[in-house]
């Protein structure tokens, strides 16, 4: 592999860690605390889902969908299923994407600044699509599993 290559599959390795990651600590945050993914979703997705038992079950899938994304398993299904989660989590807090300093559609006391960087996290999330073919360094990859890219 070339070094062109390797910087590639390193980088590619980088965004899968980090948005896998992510999953598994959100969804164990619901494990850990289950009051808390009610009142999560009340306070910033419009009490979307916002019952106890559905935040700790989606909990246990996200830990096991996010180890799964930090392997490299099933890549073909865990990437979309990723991206499935945090692009249209990112969508849902718009206002906090566009006014993270709370200048013009919210007040500065209900912005978010934390909230941003779910920009870059979605895209990540695309980007690990577009580039399942060079995400060389997965487990797929070196066990030679279906779901690896051909």
């Amino acid at each position: 592999m070339n070094d062109s290559g390797a910087l590639k599959a390193g980088s590619l390795l980088a965004l899968r860690s980090g948005t896998g990651s992510l999953l598994v600590l959100w969804g164990a945050l619901r494990l850990v605390a289950p009051a808390t993914g009610p009142g999560l979703a009340d306070k910033y997705y419009s009490g979307i889902l916002n019952i106890q038992t559905f935040q700790v079950a989606f909990g246990a899938a996200e830990v096991l969908l996010g180890l799964l994304v930090v392997l490299g398993l099933f890549r073909r299904i865990t990437y979309l299923l990723q991206a499935l989660i945090l692009v249209p989590g990112a969508l849902i807090i718009w206002r906090y994407l566009l006014d993270p300093m709370g200048l013009w559609l919210m007040s500065r006391e209900d912005s978010q600044i934390l909230f941003f960087p779910s920009i870059a996290v979605a895209a990540a999330a695309i980007v690990l699509i577009a580039f399942r073919e060079d995400d060389r360094w997965s487990l797929d990859r070196g066990i030679g599993r279906s779901g690896a890219a051909r």
